[in-house]
């Protein structure tokens, strides 16, 4: 039998398995989504670091290699320019371990997607 994945219930709980050099990294990243987005909460979703806004606005997660943040397929689209230098897909962006994560376009990123949360719900109220 597989050794079983840790179940986390916070993102403090989450950050803590990673060693000093991680966990600060993971914890700038955090910061700089609250900054961007400070009416989201923290939650845990999918075993992930997750801010939730009227719905999941983006997730993070720490690897071997890279941090991976998952802002949904609209914002890295928004994004394909910026994101160049990165290896991304549909909703996924990997910032590698040994070059600077770039905070500024994680703020840009997170901002929009709080917009797009935002006007989601604006046209949800509007249909009812």
């Amino acid at each position: 039998m597989a050794p079983s994945t840790p179940k986390f219930s916070t993102i403090d709980e989450y950050i803590a398995t990673f060693p000093d050099d991680i966990q600060a990294i993971l914890q700038t990243l955090r910061q700089t989504i609250h900054d961007a987005a400070p009416d989201a909460t923290e939650a845990i979703s999918y075993q992930m670091p997750t801010f939730k806004l009227n719905g999941n606005l983006v997730h993070f997660a720490a690897f071997k290699h890279h941090i991976g943040l998952y802002p949904t397929p609209s914002a890295t689209e928004e994004f394909q320019q910026e994101l160049s230098p990165y290896v991304f897909s549909k909703g996924t962006i990997q910032f590698p371990l040994d070059q600077p994560i770039p905070y500024e376009l994680v703020t840009r990123i997170v901002q929009f997607r709080a917009q797009e949360m935002l006007d989601k719900k604006k046209s949800k109220k509007k249909a009812t």
